[in-house]
């Protein structure tokens, strides 16, 4: 089933993404931005973290989680041991309600706004596995470029 590959797939660039964050020899140069670099590592990590959470723990799961997306780009200076932690629990979160879905809740609506196009909710987890692994090439080269 989808599932079973969507979690091989979450848990491959979430374990990457753990990685990439542990690989900055500086860990404050995972907060750094330059000219025509907005985004940090750090606020990356974040975003992805607060996604996550937000479309498939607390939609898709009713875990309860509350997303404050402004704070995913604007909170600076947490300690790499907490993103860690954070992507840990976000990696847990994605396996345990991924397993409770069934082919016929793959096949149902998933509307995130009033106005958008209808989608399936198995399409969006998909777009959703594509926003990671976009957002963690970003992360990759934000760490090869600053992190000297």
């Amino acid at each position: 089933m989808l599932t079973d590959t969507l979690i091989k797939l979450f848990t491959r660039d979430l374990n990457a993404l753990k990685k990439e964050i542990n690989s900055y020899k500086y860990e404050s140069k995972l907060w750094l931005v330059a000219e025509d670099i907005s985004n940090s590592g750090g606020n990356l990590c974040l975003h992805l973290v607060g996604n996550l959470n937000h479309f498939i723990g607390a939609t898709m799961g009713d875990t309860g989680y509350v997303r404050q997306r402004d704070l995913e780009f604007s909170l600076k200076d947490v300690p790499r041991t907490e993103l860690i932690k954070q992507v840990d629990d976000t990696i847990a979160m994605v396996e345990k309600i991924l397993k409770t879905l069934t082919e016929t809740d793959l096949q149902n609506e998933y509307k995130r706004r009033v106005f958008e196009d209808a989608m399936t909710t198995e399409y969006f987890l998909v777009h959703l596995s594509m926003h990671l692994a976009y957002h963690l090439g970003q992360i990759n080269y934000h760490r090869r470029l600053l992190d000297a």
